[in-house]
């Protein structure tokens, strides 16, 4: 699976090892996650001289931090902010991290190379695969919104199961990690999917890692145990639906709406890591805003808009509207893409999962 940033080819030459042993070690932590260029924190401490205590790895693992990317990713204050490591311990830990990995600049050659080796997951609709350019994209956080009953959940499903395709078939050949804050998860709509796309019922159920979140602070929580997860086995899809619903109970009123938006802010910026280090595709679905200023609506074709604000829209790489259509028939607009141009397809929600409409 793709990764964005590059890796060192090889350690500084005062951390090279001394006997064998120890570079079988560093090549099995490198290849831990199959098909994945994270690299596990735990490297730190395989380096003759870079002196990085264990304790001070499992400080860093039970704060979220599983790979050197992680680290690379955060700012300096985050790490200083876990219990236990000093500013030197912190200091020391980003310097050994940055002689491992290369986040400098690159050419943009390099990068349309990068580019060229995404994984797209199918959505199951041969015409919805189009208008996004292959399916949903992998290393990006793809945002679907809409009114209740559009298919924004049935698209997660479907997604869950064709994740778990080979990519011969449209799939990444990888685990499906689901965030669940409104109780619409449904096992039976797995079943269904997975029989159409000829895969056993429960080895692609015990393939989907489920949590049902309580609460803001659960939902962000579930991140660090996402984190551990993926550091372990490969994982190709993390859907949260939806990720602003337990943001309009536990936040009230314009007096909290600051603070609201800066845990969504963070929430967001974690998910986004997650991405960058596993490389694997966010979706996320959210709830629309209705105006009812009607001097407002005047001037506007939809009064409808996505919640969340200007902290949604520029964190979400690609957004998606989705609007109902005749019987099951829906429409998937694209709303914002810093590479898709804007236009519109239709698409249907059947006992199988997504479709296109002209099956029906």
């Amino acid at each position: 699976m793709t990764n964005t940033r590059s890796s060192k080819q090889s350690p500084p030459e005062q951390a090279v090892l001394d006997d064998t042993n120890e570079d079988e070690l560093v090549e099995e932590q490198e290849q831990e996650i199959e098909g994945s260029s994270a690299v596990l924190v735990t490297l730190l401490k395989v380096w003759q001289d870079h002196g990085v205590q264990e304790a001070d790895i499992i400080k860093l693992q039970a704060a979220g931090f599983y790979t050197i990317d992680a680290i690379a990713y955060s700012p300096r204050k985050m790490l200083l902010a876990i219990k236990g490591l000093s500013e030197a311990k912190v200091d020391k830990i980003m310097k050994e991290v940055s002689a491992l990995i290369d986040i400098g600049f690159t050419t943009a050659l390099d990068v349309q190379q990068r580019r060229s080796e995404l994984i797209y997951i199918t959505t199951g609709s041969r015409d919805l695969d189009m208008l996004l350019g292959g399916g949903i994209e992998t290393g990006s956080i793809t945002e679907l919104f809409g009114e209740f009953r559009c298919g924004k959940t049935q698209l997660c499903h479907t997604l869950a199961v064709s994740c778990q395709l080979s990519m011969e078939q449209g799939g990444a050949e990888g685990k499906c990690l689901y965030i669940d804050t409104e109780g619409t998860f449904r096992t039976n709509r797995i079943v269904s999917i997975a029989a159409r796309f000829g895969l056993d019922a429960e080895t692609c159920l015990d393939n989907i890692a489920y949590a049902r979140a309580y609460n803001t602070d659960h939902q962000t929580a579930l991140l660090v145990q996402a984190a551990a997860m993926m550091s372990e086995t490969r994982f190709a899809l993390v859907v949260v639906d939806s990720i602003i619903s337990l943001y309009r109970t536990d936040y009230l009123g314009r007096g909290e709406l600051s603070a609201r938006q800066m845990h969504l802010a963070r929430f967001l910026r974690s998910l986004q890591r997650i991405a960058d280090e596993f490389g694997v595709a966010v979706v996320v679905t959210n709830q629309i805003l209705a105006t009812v200023d009607g001097s407002a609506s005047m001037f506007t074709s939809d009064a409808k808009k996505p919640t969340g604000g200007n902290i949604m829209g520029h964190s979400c790489c690609t957004r998606l509207q989705f609007k109902k259509g005749r019987g099951e028939t829906r429409i998937c607009k694209i709303y914002d893409s810093p590479s898709l141009p804007e236009s519109e397809c239709t698409f249907a929600i059947a006992e199988e999962g997504i479709k296109d409409a002209q099956d029906d």
